[in-house]
């Protein structure tokens, strides 16, 4: 039986992944490596370098018993009998498929140290998310060792979201596990079965070919975010005509073939993956001679970048057609609530424009203002960040809120009017508070796809 697992890379997919694993398989031993030593420390220390609700308790029940975070990665190759890959995969920024295609540079690194330092047979499971027919070339590249080992390779891609990890990785909808269709692949699949089933109930655990595998993960993140890019692209509409995009959304899921989820507006997807995983989609349809198929993907990215644009010229035509020099307080900077991730966050793009209009910011996040200083770093104008929101909103002439936090429900907004400046905006971007209640207590509400509310018409 195959009992010591290795997770190469300890990022927001390897750590949590890893964690849960270890806590629901006792008889399992985990290791988690990477070459970053400070990230590393961070995992074997009371401060994780990950906020994800839950996180904390599931690591601190198994971290010492049998989940280990190390950087020896040659010692964790030598020991593991399945590893899970599971490093960066970003956007290429150069060559061939630059601004689309994903850069596989750091994954055939890793098949490459596999190959170095592997003295027994493994099973090396894509957990990053990878291009389809990926799977092929890490198998290529693990066949051509010349120490006769055999390596199989299995797709097992991540469906969690960034504040629900640990519920998505307790409770999930599905776990897909694809292998090669020969009886080695499929006795691989089977060991990556046996984990799972430890806690996931034999009918979420769905097996499929490779190619299945790795396409399902990128088609599933597309469909979500072109939900979230029509949804935003009603909200224009709706501005003007009058329509209230919060009837309009609620109308459609009430619609069984439809449903409720992604259907609220707000200034656009972010997270490591729906932007990743769409420009890679086009890149490999522009591939296989698909421009058709390519360009409607594609055009869920741009609905995206319009909703941020919009926000912004919005902001700029409602304040006297101007902003330079005038205090903003961005409330929120990570991508969603319940995480301190700001990876393709919308707030990053809204700050850089808002600079380039010559705003002066100052920006609050409850997790997230250590990345939004590296987001923004060498980025002109001036930007403040600020622990206390009532701080940041000090002196201000407008609130641009970003983030779906509930505590900014909860804050003291007619203490909030008083320390703005007068006439006071708030941008709500993700229509998140009482619009009515802001109105009578002063403030100029502009929400997303409703009517304005102003004292200045």
């Amino acid at each position: 039986m195959n009992k010591t697992i290795l997770c190469i890379g300890a990022g927001y997919v390897g750590g949590p992944t890893m964690a849960v694993i270890a806590d629901r398989c006792p008889d399992y031993k985990v290791i988690v490596v990477d070459v970053n030593v400070k990230r590393i420390a961070g995992w074997n220390s009371e401060k994780l370098p990950i906020f994800e609700p839950g996180l904390d308790e599931v690591v601190k029940r198994a971290r010492g018993r049998n989940l280990f975070f190390s950087t020896d990665i040659v010692g964790g190759i030598k020991e593991a009998d399945i590893i899970f890959v599971s490093v960066n995969t970003p956007t290429k920024t150069f060559g061939a498929g630059a601004g689309k295609a994903a850069d596989l540079q750091y994954w055939e690194k890793t098949a490459r140290d596999i190959i170095e330092h592997a003295e027994s047979d493994k099973i090396v499971i894509e957990k990053s998310t990878l291009p389809v027919r990926t799977a092929a070339a890490m198998h290529r590249i693990l066949a051509s060792n010349s120490k006769k080992l055999h390596f199989e390779v299995v797709s097992n891609p991540e469906f969690m979201a960034e504040g629900t990890a640990i519920e998505d990785l307790q409770n999930p909808d599905r776990v897909l596990i694809g292998g090669m269709e020969t009886p080695e692949g499929q006795k691989a699949i089977n060991t990556v079965v046996d984990i799972y089933r430890h806690w996931v109930a034999p009918e979420k655990i769905k097996t499929t070919n490779l190619w299945s595998s790795e396409l399902s993960k990128l088609a599933a993140n597309a469909m979500l975010a072109q939900r979230v890019s029509s949804v935003n692209s009603l909200s224009a509409l709706c501005e003007q005509t009058d329509a209230n995009i919060l009837e309009v959304s609620a109308a459609m899921g009430m619609d069984s073939r439809i449903g409720g989820k992604f259907l609220k507006a707000g200034v656009g997807f972010g997270g490591s993956c729906f932007k990743k995983d769409i420009l890679n989609l086009v890149y490999l349809c522009e591939y296989y001679g698909l421009p058709e198929v390519a360009a409607y993907w594609e055009g869920v990215v741009k609905i995206n970048d319009y909703q941020q644009r919009r926000f912004v010229n919005n902001m700029i035509r409602r304040m006297f057609n101007t902003i330079s020099g005038k205090r903003i307080a961005v409330l929120g900077f990570a991508f969603k609530a319940d995480t301190g991730d700001t990876r393709e966050s919308p707030a990053i793009n809204i700050c850089k424009m808002l600079l380039e209009e010559r705003a002066c910011l100052a920006i609050h996040d409850p997790q997230a203002l250590d990345n939004a200083k590296m987001d923004l770093d060498g980025v002109d104008g001036v930007i403040e960040y600020v622990d206390d929101p009532y701080e940041a909103v000090r002196g201000a002439h407008a609130i641009a809120l970003l983030t779906d936090w509930k505590c900014f429900k909860e804050l003291d907004y007619q203490k909030i009017y008083e320390l703005m400046e007068k006439p006071a905006f708030i941008f709500d971007g993700r229509n998140l508070l009482d619009h009515a209640g802001l109105y009578e207590i002063g403030f100029n509400v502009y929400p997303l796809g409703q009517k304005a509310m102003s004292h200045l018409n």
